[in-house]
């Protein structure tokens, strides 16, 4: 190991030491907002105090109040993290740069998922040091989760986790050309939840200017319950802890209950008269929007940045394979994914089983659910923002298959994610029942997708031909790439 005296960068807070190793140095833990206690939970993230002296930045810090999420018989500890590690100072950044002095590298800062309620920065999937091997900034953030981050209440802003984002770009702003960024060349890129927030704030006009490009791996701009469907669930929330659905209320509340509260809140009905569930039961909580994310753009919101934007092409797997869902699926279990997600369910089976002739009720199922939860909304944001040619659209399908779980786990939701991290050969990753299963992932994957996203972030063009609303050229990526015109057009007219 080639060791050099460990750096440090002067923000606009204070210094900051961090750890220099095989030409990459990382920062870890630095804080880019004040911590959020007792009723600043509820409140805009504000700036941090400054500190004096040199403060460490080479241990993990806290993360953001959570419960420890298992997903059936499938290791998503790399994923998902350890659970909660306690400390309230968790709104930080973690900082991989090269170890070159050199300025006006591409920033790259990333939103991980979870469902709104779990993740953090510790989660081994998000190392940055291949990015910084590359040439990267690589900039990763933790976020308010749960009741804290997005339980819509009166009184309070709304989206306390996506303004988190916000206010870790304006960080990254004022602070990244000490690490050796171009706070001119960012890109905001995001999975699952993560993905979601990164539309959301594509759509959000405090964020205009922050960043240059974005990333939407998995999520959706369909994706945000309406004010009255967020009230429903703080309704819920308050019954659940005893309370009124009053913000001093929620504010006397120790985070221990408000994350017990929060993994209580199961089965809420949020079909409304206008509006079906966009999660289909599957999380309470999400952005709380009147306009979604791909309307908003639609409408011209985020034109200036380019967007790479995709899906996997069998997401629905992780939600039934794990639990011993998918190969004891039936039709019944089919008519009821479509009529969770769509005002004409038999028209969906039927165009879902038209295009997939062989497939199980299994497959038809996750394929359902897929669309509802990612395709729908990823699709509708492809779209929208094709419309507006003032920069770059580019779509992706990941289709690559994990043999885990006997074959039944596939080209699942999050598979993508170590591809792109470059982590493909993480030992936790690899076995039967981990991410990416038992055998060996196709030799040049994981080069070819990280160097896509760096190519991506470094110019706006990841190396395939653009989307554009008349071919929605997709990029299939898989052992071989293969570029497709419109992959899945009779989904797609069935959920627009």
């Amino acid at each position: 190991m080639n060791h050099h005296p460990d750096p440090v960068v002067t923000t606009a807070q204070g210094a900051v030491r961090g750890l220099s190793q095989d030409g990459i140095t990382t920062f870890l833990n630095i804080p880019y907002a004040a911590a959020p206690t007792g009723a600043a939970r509820f409140q805009p993230p504000r700036p941090h105090a400054a500190w004096d002296g040199v403060r460490g930045a080479t241990t993990p810090g806290p993360n953001a109040p959570q419960s420890e999420r298992r997903l059936g018989s499938v290791d998503m500890t790399p994923y998902f993290g350890t659970g909660w590690s306690r400390g309230e100072d968790y709104l930080t950044v973690n900082v991989w740069t090269p170890e070159t002095r050199r300025g006006g590298l591409p920033v790259m800062v990333f939103v991980h998922g979870g469902g709104f309620v779990a993740g953090s920065t510790r989660s081994t999937m998000y190392d940055g040091s291949a990015f910084a091997r590359d040439g990267v900034v690589l900039v990763t953030l933790n976020y308010r989760l749960g009741i804290s981050g997005f339980l819509d209440i009166p009184g309070a802003p709304a989206n306390r986790g996506l303004l988190d984002v916000v206010a870790a770009l304006r960080w990254v702003r004022e602070n990244i050309a000490a690490f050796g960024g171009d706070a001119g060349n960012v890109t905001l890129f995001g999975q699952s939840a993560g993905a979601t927030i990164v539309g959301g704030v594509l759509a959000t006009p405090d964020a205009s200017g922050l960043f240059r490009r974005a990333i939407v791996q998995s999520g959706s701009g369909l994706g945000a319950f309406t004010t009255e469907q967020g009230a429903r669930v703080t309704r819920a929330a308050a019954d659940a802890l005893g309370i009124e659905p009053r913000l001093d209320a929620f504010a006397e509340i120790s985070d221990e209950r408000l994350v017990e509260a929060a993994s209580e809140l199961g089965g809420i009905d949020l079909k409304t008269e206008t509006h079906g569930d966009p999660l289909i039961g599957l999380s309470p909580f999400s952005l709380v929007l009147d306009t979604q994310p791909a309307h908003a753009v639609a409408a011209g919101l985020g034109a200036d940045v380019d967007l790479l934007i995709g899906t996997n092409s069998e997401e629905g797997n992780l939600y039934l394979a794990p639990v011993g869902k998918y190969s004891t699926s039936t039709d019944a279990d089919v008519e009821a994914a479509a009529a969770a997600s769509h005002p004409d369910p038999a028209n969906l089976v039927e165009v879902y089983r038209a295009a997939r002739p062989e497939a199980s009720p299994g497959a038809l199922r996750s394929a359902i659910m897929g669309g509802a939860l990612f395709g729908a909304g990823s699709w509708a944001m492809a779209s929208a923002h094709a419309a507006h040619p003032l920069s770059g659209t580019y779509g992706y399908e990941f289709t690559w298959r994990s043999e885990a779980l006997d074959g039944e786990l596939g080209a699942t939701h999050a598979v993508e994610l170590p591809f792109v991290f470059d982590l493909a050969g993480l030992p936790r990753l690899r076995g039967p029942k981990a991410l990416l299963g038992p055998e060996e992932p196709p030799a040049g994957l994981a080069t070819g997708t990280h160097d896509a996203w760096v190519r991506f972030a470094r110019t706006g063009d990841p190396g395939w031909a653009p989307y554009d609303n008349d071919r929605r050229t997709t990029m299939r990526i898989d052992a071989e790439w293969t570029e497709i015109d419109d992959p899945h057009s009779q989904e797609r007219r069935t959920w627009s």
